[in-house]
This record gives C-alpha cells, sequence and structure tokens, in this order.
C-alpha cells in the first residue's frame, strides 16, 4: 500500500508553496490536501471554536484529495484526520512556507503548529520553510532537500512523535552546502507598530518590525541558514522544562 502523505500550511491552499510540495509528494504515495481558504500567518496553534469551520472539496480522485478549510492550519490538521481521511495519515508536510521559520519564528508559526499538530497525534511530520518571502520564490533547491528528507522520514524506524523544522536558505541548490542538524536558535524580533487614526477617531494599530537572528551560536538554526545550510531542528510539543524540573524539585524539600 502506497504510504498516505497529508499536506497543508498556512499561506493558503492557492500559494505557489504548497503547490510546489504537492507536485513533489504525489510522486510518492497517495496524497490528502487540507489547507486554508486563506492566508493563515503567524497563526501558531490557533484553533476556532466559536464559529463554524467549513471545507470546499476542490479535487477528488483515487489517489488525491484537496480540500480548501475556512479555518487555521492547525483545523485543518484536526478536520483532515477526524473527518476528511480514510486511514491515518504516514505523513504530515507542511508548507512549503514563503520565508523563514527558524529560531523563535517556530513559536509563531502556522507552519509550523500544523505539523507539530500532526506528531501531536502521532504521525511523523515535517514543517519545510524556504528563506525567501516572494511569491516567484525559485524552489528547485528546497524540492530537492525536501524530497531528501520526505524519503529518509518515510524510510525510517522513527519515534511517530518525529516532528522537524527544517528550513532551506534562499540560495541556489550548487551553492548550499548539504543539511545540518541543529538545534533552535534565540533570535528575537524587534517590533514596531504603524499607529493611524481611524474613521471613529481610535488609534489603529499595525504590527510590523524586523527579525534579528542569532548567528553567534554555531549549533544553531540561524548559523547554519548564515552558512548556506539546510537547517533541520527536530521540535516536540513538550513545552515541560526538564532541567527546570529538576532544580525546582528542591521546592518539595
Amino acid at each position: 500500500m502506497k504510504p498516505l502523505i497529508l499536506i497543508t500550511n498556512d499561506d493558503g491552499y492557492d500559494s505557489p508553496g504548497i503547490r510546489t510540495l504537492i507536485d513533489l509528494l504525489k510522486k510518492k504515495g497517495d496524497v490528502i490536501v487540507v489547507a486554508p481558504l486563506t492566508h493563515q500567518s503567524a497563526m501558531s496553534h490557533a484553533i476556532t471554536t466559536l464559529i463554524p469551520i467549513t471545507y470546499q472539496e476542490i479535487e477528488k480522485t483515487e489517489s488525491y484529495k484537496e480540500y480548501s478549510c475556512k479555518g487555521t492550519p492547525v483545523d485543518c490538521v484536526k478536520l483532515a484526520l477526524s473527518e476528511l481521511v480514510e486511514r491515518k495519515p504516514d505523513l504530515v508536510v507542511s508548507g512549503i512556507n514563503h520565508g523563514s521559520n527558524s529560531s523563535t519564528n517556530v513559536i509563531y508559526s502556522g507552519t509550523m503548529a500544523a505539523a507539530i499538530e500532526g506528531s501531536v497525534s502521532g504521525i511523523p511530520s515535517l514543517g519545510i520553510s524556504l528563506q525567501d518571502n516572494s511569491l516567484d520564490a525559485d524552489f528547485t533547491a528546497c524540492v530537492h532537500y525536501t524530497e531528501l528528507l520526505v524519503d529518509k522520514v518515510l524510510n525510517g524506524s522513527w519515534d511517530k512523535t518525529i516532528c522537524l523544522n527544517v528550513n532551506v536558505p534562499k540560495a541556489a541548490l550548487n551553492e548550499i552546502k548539504g543539511v545540518k542538524i541543529c538545534r533552535q536558535s534565540c533570535g528575537v524580533w524587534h517590533e514596531e507598530f504603524d499607529k493611524k487614526e481611524n474613521k471613529e477617531g481610535n488609534t489603529d494599530f499595525m504590527l510590523g518590525g524586523w527579525f534579528e537572528p542569532d548567528i553567534s551560536d554555531d549549533k544553531g538554526d540561524d548559523y547554519a541558514l548564515s552558512q548556506n545550510y539546510v537547517s533541520v531542528v527536530p521540535v516536540q510539543y513538550d513545552f515541560t522544562d526538564h532541567n527546570m524540573v529538576t532544580q525546582l524539585s528542591k521546592w518539595n524539600d
């Protein structure tokens, strides 16, 4: 039996990144796509509970099904696993995201939240991001390394909760030096709010700003990207600071 691969993203079902990913993964097995109807970047792990979630069938064949979902990236995964798949997927892949999700961006990323939701359900998952925000980005290198990593995960003996945060530098394929397994860097966002008075006389705040990568840690993903390596960070949904548990256990004495 062919593997079943669930694809989603946070840029919307019609973004160039997800269309590229679909074309690649159709070669790897049966595919079901459940992706947001509209742009859902920076939604993190948000879910919809106060209004109905709806979906629309885009295409349906024996080996390929595609749906757009009026919801968040995590809504898409939850809906797919509960209502739209006939068997449990062998792999969840979220992306290809337009823009990096390295470092602390993983906290905000809808792309990575969808991948993590797959791992919560015991399905090996990958979030794939390209360090290029443009809609006409060149995905050649990203496709090459995504295929390599998908093959490794599909054919490996892994804990079913494995989730990989994969970031590909903005570079030609022959300029990328390879893959580095990394830890999450500590880059930070410097927020800037654009303030404008609205017609009611109140002030509207539009969040903007710029990201400062942390390239001081040569084991971190920001550094790997700066050196033209594909960064791969294993992530988990267990937020427990296990070192701190040991330290705080003294409180019980």
